[in-house]
């Protein structure tokens, strides 16, 4: 098994139609990059709280968070969710762990390489030293017409097709060392 994925994250695939970015960020960063405990699954496991800069024309946002540290041939998805409403701005802390989550929009979530819908947090093995995690925000022109079940490779398709500007966020983690 590879001590790295050797494939790029999904932001890297898409081309979107703008030029212009969009700005991620989340308070439960630390200065450094770091993300807080309660978003690990060696801890709480809740989603961190995030937003970004709103992009004129967007019909929805998807979101792709994936580790690309991970000691697999692909980067470990930890969170894909899609059909955010432009209106949010972002998500809050602890999106519940569901296909449809109202938080306070509907939204849709895949199922992430844990087998799970919703968030994943960060549980790099022990030893393994500090992962990336990149949060990957798409702003869409239309509304995705796919089912929680959707494969990252289907979501990456219609990404590829309606993505108007896109942005990202790298946070950091490592496991914790055990006293």
């Amino acid at each position: 098994m590879p001590e790295h994925s050797g494939e790029a994250i999904t932001i890297l695939k898409v081309d979107p139609w703008r030029d212009e970015g969009l700005i991620v960020a989340s308070p439960s960063q630390s200065p450094d990059g770091r993300l807080a405990d309660r978003h690990s699954a060696y801890h709480d496991n809740i989603s961190p709280p995030l937003t970004w800069t709103e992009v004129e024309d967007a019909q929805c946002y998807a979101l792709i968070v994936e580790d690309p540290d991970a000691p697999q041939d692909k980067p470990f998805v930890h969170w894909m969710v899609w059909n955010i409403p432009p209106e949010a701005g972002g998500l809050p802390e602890g999106v519940p762990h569901a296909m449809y989550a109202n938080p306070p929009h509907p939204i849709i979530q895949g199922r992430n390489d844990h087998g799970e819908h919703g968030w994943f947090g960060p549980r790099p093995p022990e030893g393994h030293g500090v992962h990336r995690y990149y949060f990957q925000v798409f702003a869409l022109g239309e509304r995705l017409e796919m089912p929680p079940e959707t494969p990252l490779e289907e979501l990456l398709n219609a990404l590829k097709a309606a993505t108007i500007a896109k942005g990202e966020m790298v946070a950091t983690y490592e496991a914790p060392t055990r006293q």
